[in-house]
């Protein structure tokens, strides 16, 4: 893992933060609106602004494009308004997509969407068997994968992946429903093996999952209250530059003592239906 080093005759030296390139896949929010209420942040009483929707996901496509990562689009399917929130429609590793079974009926139909769209895109799919949501609740850090469970994924998902990917899969218990998948709660800052980086939320985890995440990554970014609840660990990073809610102010600050470079972008629309820049943004490791 990657260390801090400071002593008092010393300024203090940051670790060196690199890039690398990063392929996702997203979906436009052409037909987003709150209609049903499946987590804490909707409320369909408020209304909803699909143009201003458009407007903020366009200024996240345009950052990725400008990191200059390979942007991948899925056609949005009318009638399926959280589809923008493409990291739940599976987990993508080594050339491998793992399909997303939903729990909520509205979402259900998403799965096949998206496994369609892998296949058409030369992905080996796997149709999952156990309940799942997808990047929204896996996440890779160095060869380990953390896995979410509480409200949407199924723990025998996490078997199921394990088996799928060969890889380690460490189990984490949510336990606020406002962090309902793993990725509002977990930020993966730099998951090269070796230099292993993350950000986390303590309080949405259960004590053991905290433990955890305490052994592990001893040197991880603790975020406080206010900035989770702008989902600003719903974050997605490249290893050096990070983009981040543009509200989670005390979070950019820890990102750049650490040596990231922070991009926050206005997802406040999105964020009525329960997403953010994480949300939006799935991850294709061929």
């Amino acid at each position: 893992m990657s260390t801090v080093i400071q002593t008092e005759d010393q300024p203090e030296i940051r670790p060196e933060r690199r890039p690398t390139g990063r392929s996702v896949l997203m979906c436009r929010p052409e037909h987003f609106t709150v209609v049903y209420r499946i987590n804490p942040w909707m409320n369909p009483a408020e209304p909803t602004d699909t143009s201003l929707a458009l407007t903020q996901w366009q200024a996240l496509y345009d950052t990725y494009v400008g990191l200059g990562f390979e942007v991948q689009l899925i056609d949005p399917i009318e009638g399926l308004p959280d589809m923008v929130y493409a990291a739940n429609g599976g987990f993508v590793i080594d050339g491998i997509a793992y399909g997303a079974k939903f729990t909520h009926p509205e979402r259900q139909p998403e799965g096949p969407a998206y496994m369609d769209w892998f296949r058409e895109a030369g992905f080996d799919v796997r149709v999952p068997e156990e309940i799942n949501e997808g990047e929204g609740d896996f996440l890779l850090v160095g060869d380990t994968i953390l896995a979410g469970t509480g409200f949407r994924s199924d723990s025998l998902s996490h078997e199921e992946l394990g088996r799928i990917s060969g890889r380690e899969i460490v189990t984490l218990r949510l336990v606020d429903p406002s962090f309902y998948h793993l990725d509002t709660a977990v930020a993966v800052l730099d998951p090269t093996p070796g230099q292993e980086h993350i950000a986390y939320l303590p309080s949405a985890f259960d004590e053991a999952s905290v433990a955890v995440l305490r052994e592990r990554y001893p040197d991880a970014i603790i975020v406080n209250e206010t900035d989770a609840a702008v989902l600003g660990l719903n974050s997605f990073s490249d290893g050096h530059n990070v983009v981040i809610a543009s509200r989670a102010a005390d979070f950019e600050r820890q990102l750049r003592e650490h040596g990231y470079n922070p991009i926050g972008v206005d997802l406040s629309e999105l964020l009525r239906g329960g997403g953010g820049v994480k949300c939006c943004t799935l991850e294709l490791r061929r």
